[in-house]
């Protein structure tokens, strides 16, 4: 009886520690205003951990989203509003802005060409979100709805503006989750962000931190013309849109620097070694997971390709109409390969099409890169698929088309894990040759794997990150403490401009009164000598 009583209250003060360390467990409620595309792809990833945790998760979305698909079965709840454009016109203006890279791409000749017509797809996008925020701002049963709610957070994204307004009109504290702006603006000037142009290379760019002189001027004139660009377009845009529906005198950059928290969607196995702000967090690759099994069908394919193993080859989502010309470029080249081949593709299969290769509208990434057999990927670039490549060690052929896809080459190939290739100019042999590169040559394999090895020796995993600071914000209703006192000063304050006016003055004013002492004593000794030779 005394061991049964001194194991009951063993097992009972065991309990009471337990409850101890978990604490009170406080469930938020969580507004999320999502981006298309791989963007939405991260979120979700957040959305489902902050539901397994407890919380409650609501998703605006409108009637046209393309990605975004509520379903009755889903865990977070989705408040859908309608908007007066239909997804047709999405999908022609994403298609518009691919087009525009793959055809256009900037160079130092056609810089000013290649913007011009890009601030005119910048500014039908931007007109469309306007619309999509007139509809929610001017809803107000929505916005009443939304009220009584009574969020904790709101998760925001600063490509598609609108999430900070809404923030600011139920008056919660809001975060962002993204992976860079446009020359990295929205940071810099927004989030008071570090940018040196010396060595901090500019979003879009595609060039690495170990700039030449040449490099550096093109760094900081782009750095230059970005500032400029998006002010103006936010100031004609924005500002007063923000103004009149906040009641009070804004713009938008003050507003989005008032996020609590900037999610970075990499980490420093990625990035270069910069400077950073303690509101910003990295959480790159939050979305990795280990390999599940594949398909019993496509398993079976792998498995037959023996000693060579696979090359899996993916341009992601947005990129699905490639002509029959470049297609055939890349079958001949894939089939000229030893390894058999799984790429994503749509559309008609090329006439080139080897046997070694099969052709997929959509395939489990992630478990396709973290398969043994598995050598290479062929890839966009997306931030997405080369996290999942480093996440399981493997070397990339990157194929950039558009947006960060060239910076992420360059980010890949500068650690010694990728090759890079031209879409515009690409040959068969070109593939070829790259593809054998990056499996024969045993250095890309062995960079890829210190990747990972940096990516895995984390203190706490990304998305335990990210889902931390959201948590974070919703209990000390925000992380005004984090924020640097860079929002209260002025671009002249930032720079030490008037420091070094007020010094430059005096040093002025200190030469000056030498100059005229000098020359009044130069005077005066003139005089008297003067004086002695009469």
């Amino acid at each position: 009886m005394a061991t049964k009583a001194s194991s009951s209250m063993k097992c009972l003060q065991l309990l009471v520690f337990q409850v101890a360390l978990v604490g009170p467990v406080c469930c938020g409620n969580v507004l999320v205003w999502p981006t298309e595309g791989s963007h939405w792809l991260n979120v979700q990833t957040v959305i489902r951990e902050l539901i397994r945790r407890g919380h409650s998760v609501t998703v605006l979305v409108s009637n046209a989203s393309l990605f975004i698909q509520p379903k009755a079965e889903a865990t977070e709840k989705f408040e859908v509003f309608n908007v007066p454009f239909k997804k047709d016109t999405i999908e022609n203006l994403i298609e518009e802005i691919v087009a525009l890279w793959l055809n256009n791409r900037p160079t130092t000749l056609t810089f000013w060409q290649f913007y011009k017509e890009m601030k005119e797809l910048i500014g039908s996008f931007s007109d469309m979100l306007k619309q999509t925020c007139d509809t929610l701002v001017t809803n107000p049963q929505l916005m009443a709805k939304l009220q009584q709610a009574k969020f904790d957070v709101l998760i925001a994204d600063p490509l598609s503006v609108g999430g900070e307004l809404v923030a600011q009109i139920l008056e919660i504290p809001f975060l962002y989750s993204f992976r860079f702006s446009d020359g990295n603006v929205a940071e810099r000037l927004c989030g008071g962000l570090p940018s040196p142009p010396s060595y901090v290379p500019a979003s879009t760019l595609g060039m690495m931190d170990q700039m030449s002189f040449v490099e550096r001027l093109r760094n900081f004139l782009f750095y230059l013309y970005t500032d400029l660009f998006f002010l103006k377009f936010w100031r004609d845009e924005w500002d007063g849109y923000y103004s009149n529906v906040l009641g009070r005198p804004t713009t938008l950059c003050e507003t989005m620097g008032k996020a609590e928290i900037w999610l970075i969607r990499t980490y420093w196995d990625f990035e270069f070694p910069r400077p950073f702000l303690p509101n910003f967090e990295f959480v790159g690759g939050l979305h990795c997971q280990p390999a599940k099994p594949l398909p019993k069908e496509m398993e079976e394919f792998v498995q037959s390709s023996g000693e060579h193993g696979i090359v899996v080859f993916s341009l992601g989502s947005m990129v699905y109409n490639l002509t029959a010309e470049k297609s055939n470029v890349i079958a001949r080249a894939l089939s000229q390969l030893p390894q058999k081949v799984l790429w994503r593709y749509k559309g008609k299969k090329p006439e080139a099409l080897g046997s070694n290769t099969r052709t997929y509208d959509w395939i489990p990434q992630n478990d396709l890169l973290g398969h043994p057999l598995t050598k290479a990927f062929i890839t966009h670039g997306g931030t997405n698929g080369i996290y999942e490549a480093i996440y399981h060690g493997i070397p990339l052929v990157g194929i950039p088309m558009f947006a960060d896809q060239h910076d992420n080459i360059a980010h890949m190939r500068a650690k010694g894990a990728a090759v890079e290739l031209d879409f515009g100019t690409l040959k068969t042999e070109d593939l070829v040759d790259a593809v054998n590169t990056v499996i024969n040559n045993s250095s890309y394999k062995e960079n890829a794997l210190r990747l990972s090895k940096i990516h895995h020796d984390q203190p706490t995993k990304p998305l335990d990150r990210a889902v931390f600071w959201i948590e974070f914000v919703m209990r000390h209703k925000g992380a005004k403490h984090l924020r640097p006192a860079a929002h209260h000063l002025t671009w002249y304050q930032y720079h030490c401009l008037d420091v070094l006016a007020f010094l430059f003055a005096c040093a002025a004013i200190a030469v000056f009164i030498l100059v005229k002492c000098c020359l009044f004593c130069c005077r005066k000794r003139g005089r008297i000598t003067k004086r002695k030779k009469e």
